[in-house]
Parts: structure tokens; C-alpha cells; sequence
């Protein structure tokens, strides 16, 4: 690496809306010698496509980490805040140093080097792309888990997000300890 070389960040969240479950952040350096193609927004891209790209961007980025909040902390702190806070802890992890981050959305935390939040970069932004696709897999990965462990939710179908399905399991099976205390159809129901 050259000291001219400008290594960008992307990052991105999944998992602001949903009752269940963390909010999970990645930030990703991709390689400007070691393209990937097809990199989208992953709210534009099949499961099925988002599957593919995951390990290619694992393999060809320079760098990558993901971050997360958990229930918890977003009940503790809301759901805003553990965001950023997961966004800093998925850009900490990087094995290599951004010079520059680029945050998909209209505001960004500190990580101790330049910023820019960017309103829909997820569309415009490789890097954001490549983010946004590990969060997605990787926090739709956990709820299928949590779906064999909290049978009854749907959380597998639809991801913890506030479906009619998911508000009547809630109400018929009440509150797990995967719930989102502080969102206020479950804290209706407490």
C-alpha cells in the first residue's frame, strides 16, 4: 500500500425496525484491484443472490468486521444510539485502517477518521453494497437460528420486523428475551 492510497469504508446496518433480535453493522474495504460484481443495495438483491455475494466479499475485500448491538443495549440505550454504537464497533474491527468512512443514512458516529453519512449510499456506493450485504445475511442467518429456538414467532420468515403474524404470535406465546422491551408493541404487551 502506498501512503496516497485512500482506503474507504463502507458501512451499513440491518435490523433498526424489527422487535426481535440485535442490530447488526458491517463495514467493509473493498479492493479496487479485485472487483466484485454485481455489489447492490441487499434490499434490491434475492436471498439467493445475497448468499452468493457474501463469501465473495469475505475472500476479495481488503477488510471486513461486522458489529452489533444487542437487546439489551438497545432497550438501554434506544434503538438510534446502539446503532451508531454498533457501527463503531463493526469499523474498530477492521484489520486495516479506513482513511475515509462512508455511512449509509443521514447521520454518522465518531471513529476517529473523516466521515460522511450518506442518504441512500447503499445505491450508490460499492463499499456501503458490500456492508449492507454481510449485515443482511449475517443477522437473517441468526434469526433463522432463533427461529428453531423460538419456534411459533415466524422470526425465519420475516426477520423479527413487526408483521401481523409476528404481533399475534407475540400476543398468543408473549414476550421471549429476544424482544425489543423499549419498541412499543412489545412493551404493550408487558
Amino acid at each position: 500500500m502506498t501512503s496516497d492510497c485512500v482506503l474507504i469504508a463502507g458501512v451499513d446496518e440491518v435490523g433498526r425496525g424489527p422487535l426481535a433480535g440485535p442490530v447488526v453493522t458491517a463495514a467493509v474495504i473493498l479492493d479496487p484491484n479485485n472487483p466484485i460484481e454485481g455489489l447492490m443495495d441487499s434490499k434490491a438483491l434475492s436471498e439467493k443472490k445475497r448468499e452468493a455475494l457474501e463469501p465473495q466479499i469475505k475472500a476479495k475485500a481488503l477488510a471486513w468486521a461486522i458489529g452489533r448491538c444487542e437487546v439489551e443495549e438497545i432497550d438501554h440505550h434506544n434503538i438510534l444510539q446502539a446503532t451508531m454504537i454498533a457501527m463503531q464497533r463493526a469499523v474498530a474491527g477492521l484489520q486495516v485502517k479506513p482513511s475515509k468512512v462512508l455511512v449509509d443514512g443521514n447521520r454518522s458516529p465518531e471513529f476517529g477518521c473523516p466521515a460522511e453519512a450518506i442518504v441512500k449510499g447503499d445505491q450508490t456506493e460499492p463499499a456501503i453494497c458490500a456492508a449492507s450485504i454481510l449485515a443482511k445475511v449475517c443477522r437473517d442467518q441468526e434469526m433463522v437460528e432463533m427461529d428453531a429456538i423460538y419456534p411459533g414467532y415466524g422470526l425465519a420468515k420475516h426477520k423479527g420486523y413487526p408483521t401481523k403474524q409476528h404481533i399475534e404470535a407475540l400476543q398468543q406465546q408473549g414476550v421471549t428475551e429476544i424482544h425489543r422491551r423499549s419498541f412499543a408493541p412489545v412493551r404493550k404487551l408487558l
